[in-house]
């Protein structure tokens, strides 16, 4: 079992700065991928950013240049921070941890609001 502690959401105005944490805990292996998702109200949960245990990352084009992934394997926490924030940026973030087995554990959702 794999639990996902989320935090860091929260308000923020058009261009500012929020970090998002992921904290896991339970049998995490090095060798686990993380990603941070995000879904709308009314719309489809999709990719933000993931890394994996090389720490070689992948991002959505609306975010590229603006989000940053990383991990602290020591902490088995992943973020994410979030720079030039846009309105449409607004939605509940998730963090997931895919196991080698390719099962997916996801964390509780923590919102971000941008206002303009």
């Amino acid at each position: 079992q794999v639990q996902l502690v989320e935090s860091g959401g929260g308000l923020v105005q058009a261009g500012g700065s929020l970090r998002l944490s992921c904290a896991a805990s339970g049998n995490v292996a090095s060798s686990a991928t993380m990603s941070w998702h995000r879904q709308a109200p009314g719309k489809q949960r999709d990719m933000v950013a993931t890394i994996n245990s090389s720490g070689n990352t992948r991002y959505a084009d609306s975010v590229k240049g603006r989000f940053t992934i990383s991990r602290d394997n020591a902490k088995n926490t992943v973020y994410l921070q979030m720079n030039s924030l846009k309105p449409e940026d607004t939605a509940v973030y998730y963090c997931r941890l895919t196991t080698g087995f390719g099962y997916n554990y996801w964390g509780q959702g923590t919102q971000v609001t941008v206002s303009s």
